[in-house]
């Protein structure tokens, strides 16, 4: 039989699933900062790993619709009030009454990019041809720095088919200056120039035929 699954894959690959996390996760953050919660992560993150990912036929329960809400807020209430804050285990159960318990693994990942933002940091991924040094990501890190005006995270990751350069990605804004991009686009103009001259002869050959 197979194993059930923990978190429901339809749901993580909905396109509005991600719009959806980020309001509670900005909501998470807003109100452990009113709260003075010292680390926010560290009780979610905790209770994704420790607790789901290590037991899976509880994981499975409790994102289950097979499952009550009830029945859901009693497992709460057994198994994780008497160990975490109040604050994360009411937190648990505003998600179980908006049946979006299954979203907890995309909270946690835009927490962890909502908290860097916070703090003037931004994640950014930086692909290669080939590994870059670490002299070389610090030069990176500073161009970036300056233009940007954030602390950069550099995530460097090689990708051979770029052949030289780099793609920098920024959130949604990519910044290619590979070398296949570039060739790409020099194939590009080349084929537009040809395109040009012959309409070009055309035109003229045109032209002189109807005098």
């Amino acid at each position: 039989m197979a194993e059930p699954q923990t978190r429901p894959t339809h749901v993580l690959e909905d396109p509005s699933a991600k719009a959806v996390a980020r309001v509670y996760a900005s909501a998470y953050l807003d109100a452990a900062a009113a709260g003075n919660v010292a680390d926010p992560l560290e009780e979610l993150t905790s209770f994704l790993e420790d607790v789901l990912d290590r037991n899976p036929e509880f994981a499975a329960i409790m994102v289950s619709p097979a499952t009550s809400r009830d029945g859901k807020l009693q497992l709460i209430d057994r198994v994780v009030q008497p160990v975490a804050s109040e604050f994360f285990t009411n937190f648990l159960k505003v998600l179980v009454h908006k049946d979006r318990l299954d979203l907890l693994p995309v909270i946690r990942s835009l927490c962890s990019s909502e908290l860097e933002r916070r703090s003037g940091k931004q994640r950014i991924l930086v692909r290669s041809a080939t590994p870059l040094s670490e002299e070389q990501l610090q030069k990176i890190k500073d161009r970036l720095q300056a233009a940007l005006s954030i602390e950069p995270i550099l995530t460097p990751e090689v990708d051979e088919e770029l052949v030289g350069g780099l793609v920098v990605q920024v959130g949604d804004t990519i910044y290619d200056g590979s070398l296949r991009t570039r060739l790409q686009g020099l194939k590009l103009k080349l084929r537009e120039r040809y395109l040009h001259e012959i309409q070009s002869g055309r035109d003229r050959f045109g032209y002189s035929e109807g005098n």
